[in-house]
């Protein structure tokens, strides 16, 4: 599921990122969402989120839920 929806989105749910540093490669990174940082309810680039690791990146795909 694409990560462009907040509502989709919870903290403690398994998500692939792709962080600010990655943006013009598009490596991924994984972890458990900690925060959601994205205010509206949709973003076109993916919600923003911070992982539990610390990472802060654009969420590209949710992976599983809670």
């Amino acid at each position: 599921m694409a990560g462009t929806k907040r509502a989709n989105i919870k903290s403690g749910i398994r998500v692939s990122i792709v962080l600010k540093k990655d943006q013009r490669s598009g490596k991924l990174t994984e972890g458990v969402v900690k925060d959601i940082l994205t205010n509206s309810p949709t973003h076109p680039h993916g919600i923003k989120v911070r992982l539990e690791s610390g990472d802060v990146g654009r969420v590209k795909e949710i992976l599983s839920g809670d």
